[in-house]
């Protein structure tokens, strides 16, 4: 089967994009199924860094064709910034396409969600602010509105008055802030939509034709599993699905055609936000993590919460995504230190716990089972083999293998595509 799925296998922020830059280079169709601009990857080529949110990380391939699926929510004005950025960079936008069925994110629900995270107070979920939460919920409440309405005047123009003025009886009635103008949204609205128009496609039918005729298709997520709405430590969570089940419906393809689930996971483990971290280090082991891995968010700036790696989080993630390979990231980050932990379990009171639990209450009274392991202090930057390791990191990797259960295939020693050592076949 040539589809493969790239999913974060901890709470985002894992280094996603150089995995999908590096497989999208044999990619026929790069799809992103889910999320908004509230998450990014950054991808370094040669000396260029590159910062995407919503397109695709293939983008950066000429032979690929890159997909916005149905999952996606879309914000028109964030999209237009992105290409024109990139066109800046001499970069080709002519492969992008768009789907019909995504939802379209507006100036109303990044102000609600401005709004309720404020009126939250100490009790803030960590939200970006981008209007992602209430662009789903008008998806569930069937009052969104969809690209396909989006870039037909007639039809867009009726539905949106409608919208703003709901949205802000919302803003003014609820939360006490000012009400948006229609005729000027509706004005700018329509701008977009006519740049817009000319990449809107079936994508579903468009994943579909290429795996019939045999082509490699690479389905990515933005954030991880542990923000996955029903999997994820909610309610401290995204608004969506970035597990592979919620790839398949984002991209409009069934599960029986995915092929390789690739579970991308950083040797140690981060956090963005708010909500229970077991094996965070809030300390100097962890301020050290936090600057050699450049630990800092590629949309908000915030600096990552950093702890040793867990992996009750990844044999879980592997559990609910189906993984069957992982691509371990950032391992050079981890050089210099003379002993590394593995969490192997919690702790919970007199209660070993081996399997990760539903309850933050349960979670946030948890502490780290660790095992260590000797550090080691050689530069990985140069390695272009597994044999070329240290010893004590292969070992680090074995024993990862060992206790998650899954084959590490690629092992990431630095940002640039040629630090990248693969142990497998993934197509």
């Amino acid at each position: 089967m040539s589809t493969v799925v790239i999913v974060g296998a901890q709470w985002g922020d894992e280094g996603k994009g150089k995995v999908i830059d590096y497989l999208s280079k044999d990619a026929d169709v790069v799809v992103r199924g889910q999320g908004g601009n509230n998450a990014g990857h950054t991808v370094v080529v040669g000396d260029k860094k590159y910062a995407l949110q919503l397109i695709p990380s293939g983008i950066l391939n000429d032979n690929t064709i890159n997909v916005i699926g149905n999952g996606v929510v879309f914000d028109p004005e964030g999209f237009l910034k992105e290409i024109d950025g990139l066109k800046e960079k001499g970069i080709s936008i002519d492969s992008l396409r768009v789907s019909d069925r995504a939802h379209v994110v507006f100036p109303y629900h990044r102000e609600i969600d401005r709004l309720s995270e404020e009126a939250r107070g100490a009790d803030m979920i960590g939200t970006t602010k981008k209007g992602i939460g209430p662009s789903y919920m008008d998806k569930v409440e069937r009052s969104g509105i969809r690209i396909c309405d989006f870039i037909e005047p007639e039809v867009f123009e009726p539905l949106f008055r409608k919208q703003i003025e709901a949205k802000n009886r919302i803003i003014t009635q609820i939360y006490g802030g000012e009400p948006l103008n229609a005729d000027a949204l509706v004005e700018q609205y329509n701008a977009y939509a006519k740049r817009i128009k000319p990449f809107v496609a079936d994508t579903s039918l468009v994943v579909f034709s290429a795996l019939k005729e045999g082509k490699k298709v690479l389905l990515e997520g933005a954030q991880g599993t542990m923000l996955d709405l029903d999997y994820g430590t909610y309610p401290y969570v995204t608004s969506s699905h970035p597990t592979s089940g919620g790839f398949t419906i984002g991209s409009g393809i069934g599960p029986n055609q995915i092929g390789e689930v690739v579970g991308i996971t950083k040797a140690y483990t981060t956090r963005v936000g708010k909500g229970p971290f077991v094996t965070e280090l809030d300390n100097e082991i962890g301020d050290r993590i936090r600057t050699a891995g450049r630990e800092f968010g590629t949309v908000t700036g915030r600096p990552r919460r950093c702890g040793w790696l867990d992996t009750v989080v990844v044999k879980y993630s592997a559990r609910v995504n189906g993984m069957t390979c992982i691509a371990l990231m950032l391992l050079d980050v981890l050089t210099g230190f003379e002993e590394v932990k593995i969490c192997t379990g919690y702790k919970y009171g007199d209660e070993i716990i081996e399997n990760f639990p539903a309850s933050l209450h349960i979670l946030g009274k948890c502490e780290p089972i660790y095992e260590t392991l000797p550090g080691w202090s050689e530069d990985l930057s140069e390695c272009e083999t597994f044999d070329a390791l240290p010893q004590n990191a292969k070992n680090y990797i074995e024993r990862i293998e060992a206790l998650t259960g899954v084959p590490v295939k690629i092992v990431s020693v630095g940002p640039k595509r040629s630090q990248t050592i693969i142990r497998g076949e993934i197509y």
